[in-house]
């Protein structure tokens, strides 16, 4: 069994998802149920558990601020969000789960067997997601930050950590299946374990745009638009990457081309 923890600063809230659990997911141990952050950081070091629904807009410690003061932790987390779509985004690419308010019964049990399932093989440590969540999700968009610039550096995700990479050495993401291809200006290629469509809306707030079903590429290294039977770009180490009817328009607007 998983033992699981609840966290959030809504009694309702806490007592809702408790009860769901109870109910839907009997392969849970619910070991605690937290109202208030500050009481849930020292319970977290004692309880281990292997699970944890954590809310992300709490009074005193939000969400992000709890995991990082607990430092190293190696239990799977949950948010339980009203976030928007693109901050769900950036969970799914940390591989951190999420469910949105109101909490709907089916999402929570499939939810729930993803953990189950994910807990009988080798991931990511917790506090190796929560770094790679940020490293993703510009820090202004995150509770109790103040704006700032975007990072140079992207994290990108393996077996056995992450590996940062110059933003700007990123020629372009090439999508291959179920997995990502980031291809550097230096030649090297890194395979994500992510859909191209995980990893879209992360790239385009830096500056890169999608061009094609199977292309995200960095607007700074693009030489040349070619116009013919097919339009494409010219990259600048001269990799040719198509363009497709829908997306022409985009990137024309983008660079304000007439």
């Amino acid at each position: 069994m998983l033992r699981t923890v609840i966290i959030d600063d809504e009694p309702d809230n806490v007592q809702l998802l408790a009860l769901q659990l109870t109910r839907h997911c009997p392969q849970l141990e619910l070991v605690g149920q937290f109202t208030d952050s500050p009481s849930a950081l020292p319970a977290l070091r004692t309880l281990r558990p292997d699970l944890v629904f954590l809310d992300i807009e709490m009074p005193m410690l939000n969400g992000f601020q709890l995991l990082e003061q607990l430092g190293e932790f190696a239990f799977q987390v949950v948010f339980v969000t009203a976030y928007n779509q693109y901050a769900v985004r950036a969970f799914r690419f940390a591989a951190l789960d999420y469910l949105l308010k109101p909490v709907d019964t089916i999402d929570l049990v499939n939810t729930v067997r993803r953990a189950e399932q994910a807990s009988l093989t080798t991931t990511l440590t917790g506090s190796t997601q929560l770094e790679l969540l940020r490293a993703w999700y510009p820090q202004q968009h995150l509770p109790g930050n103040v704006p700032a610039a975007l990072p140079t550096k992207m994290a990108l995700p393996h077996a056995n950590g992450l590996t940062f990479v110059a933003t700007s050495q990123v020629l372009y993401a090439e999508s291959d299946s179920n997995y990502t291809n980031f291809v550097l200006t230096t030649g090297e290629k890194y395979l994500v374990s992510k859909t191209l469509g995980d990893v879209q809306e992360m790239l385009e707030s830096r500056n890169f745009l999608r061009v094609h079903r199977q292309y995200v590429v960095n607007l700074d290294h693009i030489k040349r638009l070619v116009k013919g039977e097919g339009t494409y770009l010219v990259l600048t180490n001269g990799t040719s990457i198509p363009v497709s009817r829908q997306q022409k328009d985009r990137l024309m607007e983008r660079f304000g081309w007439v």
